[in-house]
């Protein structure tokens, strides 16, 4: 066991980390507008001068776990308008795609403790072309690509600097911090770099007056004075000017009311940009503070600055900084070592590193209460009436206050619950510690609402999002396991599906509509997969029973039996809710071919796939016969059963015999219940042989959903025959779209029309690879169709994780895919072997698309390259 390893049995090695969000202006938390208008409300512009209520954001940042205490860089090129203490981007106006960061930074390295983290941030040396990004964007058209940083020029000559920020802990409360810059031009430049420290604002909302203070005593350190953060201080090893000011709102800036304090946020800007004195504090204290190094670059060199923030009164805190920090690298290494030891490519390791590194730096400290945010601050003026009726107000019980897993902490610094599900598989591989603790915590009952719902995402708690917890629980419960010498954690198994039990009859009495075990359950995550919004209400009237929200469900009810089997080898009393839920899949199954008895399923027979229905008002029924993800996430509802767990189980298995017995006409529509395989297995699914082999025929087409670089979310063949609904003069139509989105429907930043998503691609590949666990090597389909090769279902996964993979690997020119056609970002020594992690990747060439900078589901690459193991639920 490496010495990582050992570290995250001790939880206080993560009271330090990564958990600055990336943008906290603009975020629902912070919106205190009557329209709930969050991009407006606070703007990246007057984010310098507004002091937050919720979290903190900065550049390559570190806090601790209640976010008291925060560190970050900050950057001046003697050229820009505005101190670089965050990162800019569009708000969802702006962009012609949405919201999108214009930056460019990259997730270097991380350890699952934060005992080493490295991250790089790349600063032109030209004025930072904030009104250039914003006004091209305006004029870009939804059938236009995004107008990005890198397409400004700034970087083709090399007149930027490479800011590497590094952590490394000596100890729980020991931090050691390194900024080297590089000045990759050809010519001397200027940078100011300000390492800069504050404390979130706990004190001006009516609360706890308490107001801490950080204080100069020397230019080598500065004291940090918090109760809740005793004997700590910053060390400084150059000795240099530090600046002082408060975390306070800058009112006369933003409002043009009097300041009733005289140092406020934005003072450090202040002083360097607009080389005002009198707004940072001589006096040298205050609540943020900067330690100032002005200082001219030579070209082609490099300038290092050292600091250390600890607990401790080290008289001599730099002596052993090297050896510290060469350790530390080489525990890192050590770590990666051992998980990587079967990985035999170096680009597979590469990029499964700094996909598990961006896992770590997407964590973030979110907070949120929401009586306290409808009601307001007693220290501040009462919000407007209509937040008692606006977003999120019928979601009293929520209170927030964790380190959370984010998608992506530019773009999305909040939590979603069906992502979060999938960012826990990497983590598993890493910390399973971690990973369990994400799983529960959703399941808390100051998140889940008492009648068992989820809350899915900041912007509206109540919409809903695919339910994978279920599969998440039981996937990082067999990694755990085998990371455990086959030893489980059941009291972990145990506490979320009591939990998941809520969930479930929530979804049962919520969803589906009309009792018949066919579910709507709105847009389930997929944007703007379909013909219409599936969470608005619908221009036809009537109402849409889904195809994929009968299928999330099927799936629900087989992982929940697979958990309870689990269980009920523990305690029998489980036994019962095994067959509960055997009961409710095979009544599910059913619905899939039969909604009531109106002989009206699901599946088309002509076209041999799955579609929505539509349910009109005057009674007519309606397949929309899109060919989309929809119809595929039938496969996901799949499980094998040994027989030995039957014989184990013996109440159990008595209970299914008779059930079968007594309704062969469910029995009859599971595949092949009654047969058991050669090796003793038993075969729980949707789809017969004969439905399934009908769509991997149609998925599995390269004129369809089969892209060099995984499955499509729309098949190609809408590209040249949309598909088209009229309804009351107004024409709605899918058409295959394989980059951004065309549509704004359900937003404009999020396209499921062609695209490749990487959490679906991988509930495809581990649903084939259950399929082959049963049916073994003798069952082949042709893959790709056309081709004349037949392969097993484990041989179709591995080539799509191949494909998965290939995105990320250099081709035969040494070119990333996702990367584009962008030359620089291609070939250039400094730039390609730096990764980003998109939110989706084009439908044809594989060009990573929506957010960059590690949506956190995309990590799943990590799970993927990590060799398979001979065994179920690899």
């Amino acid at each position: 066991m490496s010495v990582e390893q050992e570290r995250l049995k001790d939880k206080k090695w993560k009271h330090w980390g990564p958990y600055l969000s990336n943008r906290q202006w603009g975020t629902v938390r912070e919106d205190y507008s009557p329209n709930g208008d969050a991009w407006n409300y606070i703007s990246h512009d007057m984010a310098r001068s507004k002091a937050y209520r919720w979290g903190e954001e900065g550049i390559a940042g570190i806090s601790d776990a209640q976010q008291l205490f925060c560190f970050s860089i900050g950057l001046w090129n003697t050229k820009d308008s505005i101190l670089k203490e965050r990162l800019f981007g569009l708000t969802n106006q702006e962009g012609n795609h949405g919201e999108d960061v214009k930056e460019l930074y990259y997730f270097l390295d991380a350890t699952p403790s934060h005992s080493y983290m490295k991250m790089l941030y790349k600063y032109p040396q030209a004025a930072f072309p904030y009104e250039q990004i914003i006004n091209e964007n305006k004029q870009r058209t939804r059938n236009d690509p995004e107008f990005e940083l890198i397409d400004t020029g700034l970087f083709n000559n090399n007149a930027y600097f490479d800011v590497f920020a590094e952590y490394a802990k000596a100890n729980v409360d020991d931090i050691l911090i390194q900024i080297t810059v590089h000045n990759r031009n050809t010519e001397d430049a200027r940078l100011h770099i300000l390492p800069t420290i504050w404390f979130r604002n706990t004190w001006c909302w009516g609360y706890d007056t308490y107001k801490p203070q950080l204080i100069s005593s020397n230019n080598e350190e500065i004291i940090i004075d918090h109760h809740q953060l005793p004997n700590y201080k910053l060390h400084i090893e150059q000795k240099t000017d530090i600046l002082f000011c408060d975390n306070e709102t800058n009112v006369e800036r933003l409002y043009g009311v009097p300041n009733t304090q005289h140092f406020t946020k934005d003072g450090i800007h202040r002083y360097i940009v607009e080389g005002n004195e009198k707004a940072v504090n001589i006096n040298g204290s205050g609540t943020k503070a900067a330690v100032h190094y002005n200082t001219n670059i030579k070209a082609g060199e490099s300038y290092t600055i050292k600091l250390r923030l600890e607990a401790h009164q080290s008289n001599r805190p730099f002596q052993d900084f090297d050896a510290v920090f060469k350790q530390r690298v080489q525990e890192a290494n050590d770590f990666y070592n051992e998980l990587q030891q079967a990985i035999t490519n170096d680009e597979e390791k590469l990029i499964q590193r700094q996909a598990l590194a961006g896992m770590i730096w997407n964590k973030q400290f979110y907070y949120y209460d929401i009586p306290q945010w409808l009601n307001g601050d007693p220290a501040e003026p009462p919000p407007p009436a209509e937040r008692l009726k606006g977003r999120n107000a019928d979601w009293k019980h929520l209170n927030n206050a964790d380190i959370i897993s984010m998608p992506d902490t530019w773009e999305y610094p909040w939590f979603a619950s069906w992502d979060l599900a999938f960012h826990t598989i990497p983590f598993a591989l890493i910390d399973s510690g971690f990973a369990k603790q994400q799983l529960e915590l959703l399941t808390k009952e100051w998140y889940m609402k008492p009648n068992g719902q989820f809350p899915a995402y900041e912007w509206n708690f109540s919409d809903v999002n695919p339910p994978v917890h279920v599969w998440a629980t039981w996937r990082v419960y067999t990694i755990d396991q085998r990371n455990n010498n086959g030893k489980g954690d059941i009291a972990f198994l145990e506490t979320v599906f009591h939990k998941l039990l809520l969930n479930f009859t929530w979804w049962v009495n919520r969803k589906d509509k009309q009792g018949n075990n066919i579910f709507e359950g709105g847009f389930l995550g997929l944007d703007n997969i379909g013909i219409f919004d599936r969470s608005a209400p619908l221009p036809t009237g009537g109402y849409i029973e889904q195809a994929d929200g009968t299928s999330w469900m099927a799936m629900y009810s087989l992982c929940m039996l697979r958990i309870s089997l689990e269980l009920a080898l523990h305690n029998p009393v489980y036994e019962d809710m095994a067959t509960k839920f055997f009961e409710h899949f095979l009544y599910i199954a059913a619905a899939m071919d039969n909604i009531g008895d109106e002989q009206n399923g699901l599946w088309d027979d002509t076209d041999q796939f799955f579609y929505d229905a539509l349910h009109l008002p005057d009674g007519q029924n309606i397949q929309l016969k899109v060919r989309s993800m929809v119809g595929i996430i039938p496969l996901f509802a799949v499980e094998v059963l040994d027989h030995a767990t039957l014989e184990a189980l013996p109440g159990f298995a008595k209970r299914l015999e008779w059930f079968l017995n007594y309704r062969p006409d469910l029995a009859a529509l599971v595949s092949r219940w009654q047969d058991k395989s050669a090796d003793e297995k038993h075969l729980l699914s949707l789809l017969r042989g004969h439905r399934m082999k009908k769509i991997l025929e149609k998925m599995l087409d390269e004129t369809e959903f089969l892209s060099p670089y995984g499955i499509r979310s729309v098949s190609k063949y809408h590209e040249q025959h949309p598909y088209i609904f009229d309804v009351s003069g107004k024409r709605f139509e899918v058409k295959y779209t394989p980059a951004e989105s065309t549509s704004g429907l359900y937003g404009g930043n999020s396209n499921w029309r062609g695209p490749v998503w990487m959490p679906l691609n991988f509930l495809i590949i581990e649903s084939l690879q259950r399929f082959h666990f049963y049916y073994g090597d003798d069952f082949k389909v042709e893959c790709p169709k056309g081709s004349g090769n037949f392969i097993s279902l484990d041989a179709v996964a591995d080539q799509l994780s191949q494909r998965l993979k290939e995105l990320f690997l250099p081709d035969q020119n040494g070119h990333r895919p996702y990367l584009g056609d962008n030359v620089l970002l291609q070939n250039d020594t400094h730039f390609k072997n730096y990764l980003w992690f998109h939110e989706y990747f084009h439908g044809d060439v594989g060009k990573g698309l929506g957010a960059s900078h590690q949506t956190g589901w995309t990590g799943l690459i990590a799970k993927l390259i990590q060799p398979k193991r001979p065994l179920l639920n690899q």
